[in-house]
């Protein structure tokens, strides 16, 4: 059946909500496993566990696709009625998520090796963090899994299971890293069996919160879940996601080391705003997986006019806290910036461009909505299109503004690059609409 339930603020806040406390949740891991090798008293252990855990959010960040992909396609076929499809789709990336977490697996010694060839660590460091990653690469399937589950549950705009998770898994892992890592002095390996206790503990409690999906048959029906047509529309779906995902990825660390062109201090100042830049996409998640959960729902219905307000509330709501970030950085920014740096020189230089970061909540709103409005239309050709475009523009312009403006020339290319890929994807939302008006059957197309 159909979803019949009214299309309000308060439905938008009750899907975004949990997903900005989750987020909060997430640095509060690092700092305590950081503490936890703190106390050992020595440097090569929390480098380890820093290196370590690196790598291995490197490695799975890959696989990201999948909770985007998941989302869209499960909340079109919520749209729809399709019961058995919601089923299938969960069964399919569970599949995809714990075979990726296999491959992983098996490739670790080249994926090590590979990552300090490229990063290279002290002997003792290298040692440490070799044995943090071989036990924790065998929870690869878990995490990579979770993704699947996690963009399920959006979908079904279950983002207080979503919260359940991330909570419940985060919680293990800090009571299991301070009694593994302390009171049993197991140190860096004790931190890594608690993070892998924690994501299996994870992946068991996602499956239980998605157990309504396997009270029917469609969820373990071969010829439903590897449905050809359906297959491919899923590959191209997440492999667009994928090439858009990995060219902004290549925006983000051009940035950084550009910055490191213009010497240490500006550098560090420039590490210390894109904190900033964390917290506003931390608080813009919420919003824009509500867009995916129901923008997907009402294409999947083919109701024009809800995929329209779907659009218009969540976007209301992103703007309002990007408004409100914009404030805080302006109002605030100079206190945090003490507060992270102690070196005067760098407190002076993030204060200098700390005006990009008030700026940059505005002008970025758009792409970010607007990315949570295309993935849950899963529109994902013109997505994986327009990044291309604007990464063709950034890297074009950032060049000459570093030579005339330097390190302003750099920020005003980053900020650029969010104002091309938000008025590139609005050219492109007519069309969205369109799709809203056309009855077909199976899988929307993500032309």
């Amino acid at each position: 059946m159909a979803d019949t339930t009214p299309l309000t603020h308060r439905r938008v806040l009750t899907i975004a909500i949990p997903i900005v406390v989750s987020n909060a949740t997430v640095p509060i891991l690092g700092i305590v496993d950081t503490g936890v090798v703190g106390q050992l008293g020595e440097a090569a252990p929390i480098g380890a566990v820093g290196i370590g855990a690196i790598i291995l959010s490197a490695v799975y960040w890959i696989f990201g696709f999948l909770r985007m992909g998941t989302t869209g396609l499960t909340s079109q076929a919520s749209g729809a009625g399709d019961t058995d499809e919601v089923q299938a789709l969960l069964s399919r990336a569970l599949l995809i998520g714990l075979t990726a977490g296999a491959v992983i697996i098996a490739a670790q010694i080249a994926i090590f090796q590979g990552a300090f060839w490229v990063s290279p660590a002290s002997a003792e460091v290298e040692t440490l963090a070799r044995d943090y990653m071989a036990i924790r690469v065998w929870s690869a399937p878990a995490t990579i899994a979770l993704y699947g589950i996690t963009g399920w549950l959006i979908a079904q705009e279950r983002t207080r299971a979503v919260l359940a998770i991330q909570v419940g898994m985060n919680g293990a892992n800090i009571i299991l890293s301070f009694y593994l890592g302390l009171e049993l002095e197991w140190g860096v390996t004790g931190v890594a069996w608690a993070t892998f206790i924690a994501e299996w503990g994870g992946l068991a409690l996602g499956l239980w919160l998605c157990r309504d999906a396997f009270a029917g048959t469609a969820w373990r029906t071969a010829a439903r879940v590897f449905d050809i047509v359906r297959l491919k529309h899923m590959a191209v779906v997440n492999t667009d996601i994928l090439i858009r995902s990995v060219l902004l990825q290549a925006i983000f660390v051009s940035f950084l080391l550009y910055g490191s062109d213009f010497g240490d201090v500006q550098l560090a100042a420039n590490q210390i705003l894109m904190q900033f830049l964390n917290v506003t996409a931390y608080a813009l998640d919420g919003f824009a997986f509500a867009a995916e959960a129901l923008v997907g729902r009402a294409l999947g219905a083919r109701a024009r006019s809800e995929l329209r307000r779907s659009a218009l509330l969540s976007s209301f709501w992103g703007a309002a806290i990007c408004v409100v970030l914009a404030i805080c950085f302006a109002l605030f920014g100079g206190i945090v910036i003490d507060k992270m740096a102690k070196s005067v020189d760098v407190q002076e230089a993030a204060r200098i461009y700390l005006p990009y970061m008030v700026a940059a909540p505005i002008v970025g709103v758009a792409a970010w909505m607007l990315d949570g409005i295309f993935i849950g239309a899963t529109r994902t050709k013109d997505m994986r299109n327009m990044m291309i475009i604007s990464t063709i523009i950034y890297f074009m312009a950032v060049i000459p503004l570093m030579a005339a403006y330097e390190n302003h020339g750099l920020w005003i290319g980053l900020l650029l690059s969010f104002v091309v890929r938000g008025a590139t994807l609005a050219w492109k939302y007519p069309g969205l609409e369109a799709e809203a008006d056309r009855k077909v059957s199976g899988p929307v197309a993500a032309t």
